[in-house]
């Protein structure tokens, strides 16, 4: 689990994400929390919400086998 939070939130400030993040830890599975700085509570639809996405994306990324392989092809090729 990826827990994004914002810096400038104040809906869901970094104290409720960070309790959140302990809280999840505790799981077998993965758990990591991110403070993104300059952002607010619509950190996924303001802009640099692309930043978000690719954070997100590389959290996914690393835990999938697809692109592990992926990468390890590409790293063989260059």
């Amino acid at each position: 689990m990826l827990i994004v939070s914002a810096d400038s939130d104040h809906t869901v400030p970094w104290a409720i994400a960070n309790a959140a993040y302990k809280k999840q830890k505790r799981n077998k599975g993965v758990t990591e929390i991110v403070k993104m700085p300059g952002r607010g509570h619509s950190l996924t639809i303001d802009a640099g919400w692309r930043e978000v996405a690719e954070k997100a994306l590389q959290f996914a990324n690393r835990f999938t086998s697809t692109s592990r392989g992926a990468t390890e092809s590409n790293s063989a090729v260059a």
